[in-house]
């Protein structure tokens, strides 16, 4: 079922309408939809490269938008809406992890998690749950997001097709890393 899901987000790459399609599945995939935008941005970025730079804009605000409706989720209806959506992805006892992750990490935890392909509802709704602080929530989204997607558009608009082999089998290094050095980076200035 989640392949064919897959396979029907793909194709919406090339339809008419695939600029408001990428920023639906954008805004969704940040609070409730399992598949993530890269399947479209990529096609996208490979059809039409001097639209990268555009479609990771779209990418970028819509799933800020979705992350709000996320913490939303998990802030007011946690019990109702965010508990089932955690228990069918797998992750019934992520918010006490998710806790204990944001009281000693704090938006480290929404850097590292928003950079790599690990669902970022599930941040998203737990930081809500968790009552993390809405407006660092708001900023290393925008932060994270924004560094995800324009990093893979720039990747594609640079490289092409022969880079779309690499970031699918590597995106999880190639943020993972980024995310770190982000996440390094907040530490010395904390020690300074």
């Amino acid at each position: 079922m989640l392949r064919a899901l897959y396979d029907r987000v793909l194709r919406l790459a090339a339809h008419r309408h695939a600029e408001r399609w990428l920023a639906v599945v954008s805004f969704a995939e940040s609070s409730v939809f399992p598949i993530p935008p890269d399947a479209m941005l990529l096609p996208m970025c490979l059809a039409r490269p001097e639209r990268a730079w555009r479609y990771a804009a779209i990418c970028t605000i819509a799933s800020v938008v979705g992350g709000l409706v996320g913490y939303g989720i998990g802030y007011f209806l946690f019990e109702a809406l965010a508990q089932p959506i955690l228990t069918a992805y797998g992750h019934a006892q992520a918010l006490e992890t998710f806790r204990a992750w944001f009281d000693r990490w704090g938006a480290a935890v929404i850097l590292i998690k928003g950079l790599t392909p690990i669902p970022y509802k599930i941040v998203t709704i737990a930081a809500g749950a968790a009552a993390f602080d809405p407006w660092i929530f708001l900023v290393a989204s925008i932060v994270t997001r924004g560094l995800r997607f324009f990093l893979l558009a720039a990747l594609l608009q640079r490289y092409g097709s022969p880079v779309r082999a690499f970031v699918e089998k590597r995106l999880t290094l190639i943020t993972t890393l980024v995310a770190l050095g982000i996440v390094a980076g907040f530490a010395a200035l904390k020690l300074l």
